[in-house]
């Protein structure tokens, strides 16, 4: 008993490292559970708590009055343990680990249960139950792991046996072992993608083969998004086994990955740490390595301060050009401009609708080798001194945001600036905002006569201020999705 729960909190622990979820135990009788369980708090008596509501360890059972002292103090209320499955099914609550002999075997769906532990003699449909406790879909999960104790290997073959009779699909179960060939088989592909690059001292200092590692990756046809998916592949595979010798010697190198590909596919670097967290569709992965498991901020790992993406200074831009990582300064000024085609125009259709297609055509023709990767640089670097432009034009005409997004909907035909100038179209925006928010209404957009009323209002607007009458119809409209877009900001306003 000893042993194997010395075996079961090492290996429940270093699978914790890899990938964070919760463990069930079935034993074969009450009393092994409660010995097994007096066990592990032995050497883990932090996990211990009387206190149903408290404890990272619990024995679930049934029990009786002419129980012993020992089993009955692992007895709880049928109200206890309703609240002991919701402890359970909460990804975020401390109770981790569960000991049990028949209950929650069958019918009891735990996404975030990832490993369980058997030592009971099962067979037939009762193991092909009680193993699917484990096959949820949750988050990062890429399968659940069953460590077997006692032997049920035979009785498994058996069962898949009558599982693929009954017409069950797929592969129920995978060996630990064939996990570790996939991931043998990845770590291929990456080395492969890494050709020629000399990455060795990451272990010393992490952060300038990263870099480094993020640009040739970016260098490569389609570079980013085979890496990115490589690495999670890697990822999935050392989930199911990492706990084997021959995968665990890997540990330090899928974090270097990891890494990297952290790099590479971070969206958006105004977020907080929490929020990434949040949003990751993977956690990283060896939380003992030499390489952080933070998520890396694209800026701090190129070596530049994170810049304000409300100020595109001339200095920011001219660190970036100087950058020796070409491809990674690239990546730097997509991010960078979508970042603020987002924060700045996401209300202004006509100027975020200019600045998405002007970036989309620079990087499709990039990527497409049509132009070197210097050049790309300059004109994404011209791109942002023209975002600073536009974005400091309401100042100047003495407009707010919104007035400005109507403006800039007017000039959109240039022959309405050279013919009206920038005063009337000005005039023109101030009272399109102030009419069509006054008439704001929930939906309006898709109703047909509030549409065609708001439109014969625009029109007599544009008429009374002789905006171009060959330019009236398209601005018309423009106007109208300019409206749509604010509408919702309008509404919360009221």
């Amino acid at each position: 008993m000893k042993t194997v729960a010395a075996d079961f909190v090492e290996h429940f622990e270093t699978r914790q490292d890899s990938m964070q979820g919760k463990a069930m135990v079935v034993c074969m009788s009450r009393e092994v559970c409660v010995q097994l369980y007096n066990e592990i708090i032995d050497l883990r008596p932090e996990w211990h708590d009387p206190d149903p509501e408290k404890g990272a360890i619990k024995v679930v059972m049934t029990g009786s009055a002419s129980d012993r002292e020992a089993l009955r103090s692992h007895v709880y209320s049928g109200k206890v343990k309703k609240r002991l499955e919701k402890r359970f099914k909460d990804a975020a609550d401390p109770l981790k680990i569960v000991i049990v002999r028949d209950m929650w075997l069958t019918g009891f769906d735990v996404p975030c249960l990832t490993t369980m532990y058997v030592d009971k003699p099962m067979k037939d449909h009762n193991l092909m139950q009680a193993i699917a406790r484990v096959n949820r879909v949750f988050k990062d999960k890429p399968g659940g792991l069953v460590v077997d104790y006692i032997g049920i290997a035979n009785e498994l073959k058996l069962a898949l046996k009558e599982y693929t009779q009954s017409k069950g699909q797929g592969r129920p179960t995978v060996p630990a072992e064939e996990m570790l060939l996939k991931l043998e088989e990845e770590m291929e592909v990456a080395w492969g993608m890494l050709h020629g690059l000399d990455y060795s001292d990451f272990r010393v200092n992490a952060l300038k083969p990263m870099r480094a590692a993020a640009d040739h990756i970016l260098g490569l046809e389609d570079g980013k998004k085979r890496f990115a998916d490589c690495v999670l592949r890697i990822t999935q595979a050392f989930a199911l086994c990492c706990t084997l010798s021959a995968a665990a010697k890997h540990r330090e190198e899928i974090a270097f990955f990891q890494a990297v590909r952290t790099i590479l596919t971070k969206s958006d670097p105004s977020k907080t740490l929490s929020d990434n967290a949040k949003e990751q569709a993977l956690r990283q992965i060896i939380s003992r390595a030499v390489v952080s498991a933070e998520v890396m901020d694209i800026f701090g790992a190129a070596g530049l301060q994170r810049p304000d993406v409300g100020i595109l200074s001339g200095e920011f831009l001219e660190d970036v050009r100087k950058l020796k990582e070409r491809n990674l300064a690239v990546e730097l000024l997509e991010r960078l401009l979508r970042g603020q085609i987002k924060s700045r125009f996401s209300s202004n259709v006509v100027q975020s609708r200019k600045f998405s297609e002007l970036l989309q055509d620079s990087l499709i023709r990039y990527r497409n080798r049509a132009i070197e990767t210097a050049q790309v640089i300059e004109e994404l670097i011209a791109m942002a001194k023209q975002f600073q432009v536009a974005a400091n034009r309401g100042e100047e005409l003495g407009l707010s945001a919104d007035e400005m997004a109507f403006y800039d909907a007017l000039a959109a035909n240039e022959a309405s600036v050279r013919e009206l100038g920038d005063e009337i179209l000005r005039k023109i925006a101030v009272e399109l905002t102030q009419k069509l928010r006054a008439s704001n209404s929930v939906d309006w957009y898709v109703r047909d006569s509030v549409r065609a009323k708001l439109r014969l209002m625009v029109k007599t607007i544009l008429k009374k201020w002789k905006y171009p009458p060959d330019g009236q119809d398209a601005a018309t409209e423009i106007v109208l999705d300019q409206a749509k877009e604010l509408s919702a900001a309008w509404a919360s306003a009221y």
